[in-house]
């Protein structure tokens, strides 16, 4: 369960005042919560660090955004890919994600497959595979 979108940080933070003060037992406020054991000790370490500052807000560690030149190695790589799919004379007809990403790989490039595939949805180098026509 998310903590933060269900309760106030104030809220969480009298619960935990309580467990504090004797007032409430562990088990109760992980009830409350919705939460186990382990994340009940988390915010609890969290809390008593800095009591009045106590927040639910947390940082992502990963990037929601590829970087550009990282686009414009996707964007080249499938338009690679493409050229070999338009070539009459070679028999590739559909697209390898996979192979892009390996090649993307050995770049020093890390990107997530299903991303690639967005981008190519995005630029039209995308070709419905076998089973998905069937539906």
């Amino acid at each position: 369960m998310q903590v933060h979108k269900s309760f106030t940080a104030e809220q969480v933070k009298a619960l935990l005042k309580g467990y504090c003060q004797g007032m409430i037992e562990r088990k109760a406020v992980e009830d409350m919560l919705g939460i186990e054991k382990t994340r009940f000790f988390a915010l609890l370490k969290h809390y008593r660090n800095n009591p009045e500052g106590f927040s639910l807000a947390y940082r992502r560690k990963t990037v929601k955004r590829l970087h550009g030149s990282v686009e414009k190695e996707i964007e080249h790589a499938l338009k690679e890919e493409k050229c070999l799919i338009d070539d009459p004379e070679l028999p590739i007809t559909d697209y390898n994600y996979s192979a892009i990403r390996d090649r993307l790989l050995k770049k020093g490039t890390k990107v997530a497959l299903s991303t690639i595939i967005d981008r190519a949805k995005e630029s039209g180098c995308y070709l419905k595979s076998s089973q998905e026509n069937r539906s």
